[in-house]
């Protein structure tokens, strides 16, 4: 332990808080919570028998610590698990994931949105509160919400309901609910309710509380005792929202945090939410960048970003300088009501803040460009390999495999998978009952489907319009031969083929005696696995089901009345044998398509049929 960071140790209040331990770089690489920041910083600096590895080495690479006070040992749990998420550093990897905490989200692209509870964020639009420590605790302030704020619950189309000209529900009547699917109310005094709770939860309690406090008074002084208690919990629910975390700022400050990041012609705003004090939120925007400067895409984002739906905090705090920013914060100024700044901190913590915000939007860039090229190597990778492998000269764009599946020759099926782009292409899948093989032949089963595939080409077909730049058959070199020889017959034999063995993973090529093993960390050997696997399961699931349809229709065709359409009419119904007996007549009856007597005689079929 260097000198400096003992006497900072020595400096540490005996308070509860957060604590970041940094290396040389600056890098935070771990986040911690404290019910006396004193006491725990200094155990790491102690003796070292007692520390794991895993600590051990992470004390190792500390240059420096911060911290953060806040008010119990709650707000400072909460604190640190939004750190965790959104600094994600090396020494805290088993709390990266955030699925445990619920989000509140509203659309406020919608006419007539509603808050619903998620448990994962997402970058689509939407804003999103949380996450929030104390899942009960929130669903009882929505619940608060809900009874002091008429916003709807359903997830009923609104429109649709308007054209239906529907009645206003139960909630309309006992008013818990404007009744937006009635057109009663306006989209503009509909958002006036739902910006009211956006303010709430923006950390503006306040106000709810009153209202609470006061009903809770009125109704202990009406002696309904079970209401005052209600109230009470609720209020203690609103309460709990409003300890989730606090930094040390001035109470009264609100501010919206921004930090432009660039990469490699990437530009994305990461952006912070504060306010009274509290860090509420975050959210990331992607910006397009044809090469402008950091200024101009700053100045060009906070134009566009702020709204009368949307209006700015009272600081508005950027980590890079922006273009026209005393008309933009004139701007801003008119559009609020009130007087909004604009600062580019150089010191403190609205730096501090903007460093934060900084490093987020660019582990962010990191997580996307390291995205974009595994997908690359599962696609596009993976086909410049193979085309190596198999001697093409150009992409296949589009890659069908085939593959049959039966049970000792019986109920013999096969599919067609399609990849394109590298991708699979679910609406180009096919599927063939083999008519003419009861015997188990694997390779007339392939020459079947491949046949009857090219000539629903050759005829017209739009299903099958689109041909293949490259065929996979599922199997050695005798599927293959047949896919050649058929290809051949149809006047297609510049299309490629090729063939995998899945007993060693060996790719059978055309023209080459050998056969070729790739590497098990082959991306070309993944795109023909994904290929092989995708058809085995497409072929095999087709076949489950038309076994047991099969099953099916030759049971019941022992029952006199059921012809080949009531037999369709009961699959479709009840899917299987068992259901079917366990239906009453009056289920059976109730299908479209059939009768009482029909109904009974089944019935009484499956009653006297021994088990």
């Amino acid at each position: 332990m260097n000198d400096t960071l003992r006497g900072k140790i020595e400096l540490l209040p005996e308070l509860p808080g957060v604590y970041k331990m940094l290396d040389a770089s600056g890098a935070v690489i771990y986040v911690g919570k404290a019910k006396n920041l004193k006491n725990r910083v200094k155990q790491y600096f102690g003796s070292k028998h007692n520390m794991s590895a895993k600590v051990a080495a992470m004390v190792g690479h500390i240059e420096d610590f911060e911290y953060i006070i806040v008010n119990s040992e709650t707000e400072a749990l909460a604190l640190e698990s939004n750190l965790i998420k959104t600094l994600m550093p090396h020494y805290n990897i088993l709390l990266k994931d955030d699925k445990n905490y619920p989000y509140l989200r509203v659309d406020l692209r919608q006419d007539f949105p509603r808050f619903e509870v998620v448990r994962r964020y997402k970058n689509d639009g939407a804003r999103y509160f949380g996450p929030y420590m104390n899942a009960l605790a929130m669903k009882e302030s929505l619940t608060a919400i809900r009874e002091h704020f008429p916003i709807r619950h359903c997830k009923k189309d609104i429109k649709k309901a308007i054209d239906r000209r529907e009645r206003p529900c139960l909630m309309h009547h006992i008013g818990r609910c404007c009744a937006p699917c009635t057109g009663l109310v306006t989209r503009e005094s509909y958002h006036e309710y739902v910006n009211s709770i956006i303010k709430m939860l923006s950390g503006n309690t306040a106000e709810l509380e009153k209202r609470l406090s006061e009903a809770m008074m009125q109704a202990a002084e009406r002696m309904e005792f079970e209401t005052a208690a209600e109230l009470r919990d609720r209020l203690r629910a609103i309460q709990l929202i409003g300890e989730k975390q606090r930094a040390i700022l001035t109470a009264d400050r609100e501010m919206d945090v921004f930090a432009l990041c660039r990469m490699e012609g990437a530009s994305l705003v990461f952006m912070l939410n504060i306010r009274e004090g509290k860090v509420i939120g975050t959210d990331k925007f992607t910006m397009t960048d044809g090469g402008e400067s950091d200024e101009e895409i700053t100045a060009s984002f906070l134009k566009q970003h702020y709204t009368l739906e949307n209006l700015p905090a009272r600081y508005v705090i950027l980590r890079s300088a922006a273009e026209e920013t005393e008309a933009i914060a004139e701007y801003l100024s008119e559009l609020s009501g009130r007087r909004i700044r604009i600062e580019v901190p150089k010191r403190g913590e609205k730096l501090a803040f903007a460093d934060m915000a900084y490093k987020n939007g660019m582990d962010e860039l990191k997580k996307r460009k390291e995205l974009l090229h595994r997908e690359w190597e599962r696609t596009d990778g993976a086909l410049t390999e193979l085309c190596g492998v198999i001697g093409m000269d150009e992409l296949p764009a589009r890659i069908e495999c085939y593959d049959n599946s039966h049970i000792q020759g019986r109920d013999m099926v096969g599919g067609m998978v399609v990849f394109e782009d590298g991708k699979p292409s679910r609406s180009e899948y096919r599927r063939f009952r083999i008519k003419g093989q009861e015997g188990g032949d694997d390779y007339a089963a392939m020459r079947e489907m491949l046949t009857r595939r090219f000539l629903r080409a050759a005829d017209g077909d739009a299903k099958f319009a689109a041909l293949p730049d490259l065929i996979v058959v599922d199997g050695g070199r005798g599927q293959l031969n047949v896919a050649l020889e058929v290809l051949s017959e149809q006047g297609l034999g510049h299309i490629n083929a090729i063939g995998l063995a899945e007993r060693k993973e060996e790719i059978i090529l055309p023209y080459s005696e050998e056969s070729v093993i790739l590497p098990k960390n082959s991306p070309a050997l993944h795109i023909l696995q994904r290929l092989r696997d995708e058809a085995h399961r497409f072929a095999i699931s087709y076949h489950r089901g038309l076994r047991q349809k099969n099953a099916l229709f030759s049971v019941l065709s022992e029952i006199d009345g059921v012809g080949e359409k009531r037999k369709r009419l009961l699959f479709d119904n009840f899917t299987t044998l068992e259901a079917i007996k366990n239906a009453s007549v009056e289920e059976l009856a109730a299908i479209k398509g059939m009768n009482r007597p029909c109904a009974e005689a089944i019935r009484a079929y499956f009653d006297k049929k021994p088990e």
